[in-house]
């Protein structure tokens, strides 16, 4: 497969999953409403790759949008047939010249990551001018064909129901902020980074399914184990840019939106709602009113 093919293949769901997964109680759904007494929006968590079999959406969802004015979204969502865009990625996501992955892990890791994407139908050396968050979304892309699970995400849908229904659609980041947040994963611990992912994407199947299970029911514990844990193991640093500084970042921008009459729904990937620096308990902590709808 070339690298042309393969930018076409790195969706907005694979970049926003590489941005990939506390005391809430199970509810019936991943959807919650943020009150300050005396205007409210709400918040819903999303999995960013989701089969059609899970479809349609519990029906919290669509309640939450219906009677939003407005959607708020992690970032504007890249056009596939935006060539710029393409271009703006691969610049983003590539070494600098003279530089490659196999320079970064040992010559072992190297050949355990090939024969691995071999198995994909993907050719190392085609992707080895690219950073790890790169190869990342490309293992998180095939391996959900491969399972069958691959689909358009929640944040997608929305996106484009929103668009049909003429609702504004905000964003609380920007697509370059996501594309740099995406080519600094693994940046210094690239032999860790690669052999902890080699290791998971082993358990890709259940543990996507489970984590969609536990989505769909809206259990926050289970997403925390499933997505936080891991995470906070595999990469730290990561984690901590990836999770607990965007979910600080978003606090004063949803506050803001609470000082109008204006409903929004915010869609964030579900990792963020979950934990102990979760989006929820933030916002609980500054005193607003956090309840499952």
């Amino acid at each position: 497969m070339k690298t042309t093919k393969l930018l076409k293949s790195l969706s907005a769901s694979a970049i926003l999953i590489s941005s990939a997964l506390s005391n809430f109680a199970v509810a019936d759904a991943a959807v919650w409403k943020v009150s300050n007494g005396q205007n409210e929006l709400f918040i819903a968590g999303t999995v960013h790759i989701l089969p059609p079999s899970e479809f349609p959406l519990p029906t919290e969802f669509d309640k939450a949008y219906q009677q939003a004015d407005s959607i708020v979204l992690e970032a504007k969502l890249p056009d596939p047939t935006d060539q710029q865009a393409q271009m703006a990625m691969i610049q983003k996501l590539a070494y600098p010249a003279g530089e490659t992955l196999s320079q970064k892990i040992s010559e072992s890791t190297y050949k355990e990551l090939k024969q691995y994407l071999s198995g994909l139908g993907l050719n190392l050396d085609e992707l080895n001018g690219f950073k790890p968050g790169f190869v990342l979304s490309m293992m998180t892309i095939m391996e959900a064909h491969k399972a069958g699970l691959a689909g358009e995400g929640v944040d997608a849908f929305y996106d484009k129901q929103a668009k049909k229904d003429n609702k504004e659609v905000n964003y609380l980041e920007t697509a370059e902020f996501q594309l740099n947040m995406l080519a600094n994963i693994g940046k210094d611990s690239e032999e860790k980074f690669i052999l902890e992912t080699l290791k998971e994407m082993s358990k890709f199947e259940p543990q996507l399914e489970q984590l969609i299970a536990a989505w769909r029911t809206g259990d926050i514990n289970a997403i925390d184990s499933l997505i936080l844990e891991q995470a906070k193991s595999k990469d730290p640093q990561g984690y901590q840019s990836m999770f607990t500084d965007r979910n600080r970042n978003w606090i004063p921008q949803i506050s803001e939106m609470l000082n109008d009459k204006e409903k929004e729904l915010v869609l964030v990937g579900a990792g963020h709602l979950a934990g102990d620096d979760s989006v929820l308990k933030m916002l609980k902590a500054k005193g607003y009113s956090v309840t499952k709808i």
